[in-house]
């Protein structure tokens, strides 16, 4: 058995095609991400990567909508993410393909 930590990896982010990691693969990426409350997430969209969602704990606005525990969403190419989060949040992030620069930053105008 192997044991480590999620501050051993950046992020929260576990699987994928970086390092560190605990398997290097392009298939996918995995992440257990804690976001604080008031958090500032650059609102953002990927080219290549469908993004599936489980928010384990907490509550956010995303899109204009109002999220909660349990809630399950995914977020499909050229979508844009904007998350605000009003409470502590705990997500599991899946992207698939792993490919870690597809992230754009959306410019405010």
């Amino acid at each position: 058995m192997e044991i480590s930590r999620i501050e051993d990896f950046k992020l929260g982010w576990i699987i994928g095609d970086f390092e560190p990691t605990l398997l290097r693969t392009k298939d996918f990426e995995a992440c257990y991400r804690l976001h604080k409350k008031g958090e500032i997430v650059g609102k953002h969209y990927h080219k290549l990567v469908t993004e599936y969602n489980v928010l384990i704990e907490g509550k956010m606005i995303l899109q204009g909508k109002t999220l909660q525990t349990g809630d399950v969403f995914v977020i499909k190419p050229y979508e844009i993410a904007d998350p605000e989060f009003l409470e502590d949040c705990k997500v599991m992030i899946i992207k698939v393909p792993s490919s870690p620069k597809d992230k754009y930053i959306v410019e405010e105008k």
